[in-house]
This record gives C-alpha cells, sequence and structure tokens, in this order.
C-alpha cells in the first residue's frame, strides 16, 4: 500500500521561505510536487528521480526559487520555496508513480497524497 504524505506548508508574508516534504512508503521512480488553486488545473512544480535523482521543473522562474530534493534514507522528497510570492498560494500535492520517464505533468502520477496549504500574503 503505497502512500504519500505531505507536511510543511503554512501562511508566509511575500518574500518568506517554506520547506515541504512528503514522506513516500515504499519506492518509486519518480515523485513530484504540483499545486492547485481552486477552480484552476493542476500544474506541476518538480519532480525527481530515483535512485540517480535528476531533478526536473516545470519551468525556469520556478527553478530560480524552488528546488526538489531528496532524503533516501527517510524516504522523503523535500521542495524548499524562496521568495515566495502571492501567486504561490496553493494547495501542494506530491505523487509518484514507477514508470520509466520522470516529469511535471499530472497524467500517469499513479500515487496522491492529501495536500497541504501554502498561504502567500
Amino acid at each position: 500500500h503505497v502512500q504519500l504524505v505531505e507536511s510543511g506548508g503554512g501562511s508566509v508574508q511575500a518574500g518568506g521561505s517554506l520547506r515541504l516534504s512528503c514522506a513516500v512508503s515504499g519506492y518509486r521512480h519518480c515523485v513530484a510536487w504540483f499545486r492547485q488553486v481552486p477552480g484552476k488545473a493542476r500544474e506541476g512544480v518538480a519532480s525527481i528521480s530515483s535512485p540517480v535523482g535528476t531533478t526536473y521543473y516545470r519551468d525556469d522562474s520556478l527553478k530560480g526559487r524552488f528546488t526538489i530534493s531528496r532524503d533516501s534514507a527517510k524516504n522523503t522528497v523535500y521542495l524548499e520555496m524562496y521568495g515566495l510570492e502571492p501567486g504561490d498560494t496553493a494547495m501542494y500535492y506530491c505523487a509518484a508513480h514507477s514508470g520509466v520517464y520522470c516529469y511535471t505533468v499530472p497524467i500517469g502520477y499513479t500515487f496522491w497524497g492529501q495536500g497541504t496549504q501554502v498561504t502567500v500574503s
């Protein structure tokens, strides 16, 4: 039974930072972070592969402010976010799949966490 449990969300002021954690039970090739605001489609943020640890970001603007990483010993994937902007306000989800390719679109991710809210004011 695969479980992903997110934590670390909260409310911060613009310019602040947060670190989200995703505890993953069981090995999965690719773990990613997504975010969603009500009324909009879920969008990718970043993903990281195992065991190599190759990272992917949806676009360069996120890559400059967000960093995805993992601690294999703890089976945890992190998303460090700096310089947060009100536009980053969303529910953040981690997701995983066991396919060959790692990417940042939601299709194909078969395991999802419940999400953690990030609010930037």
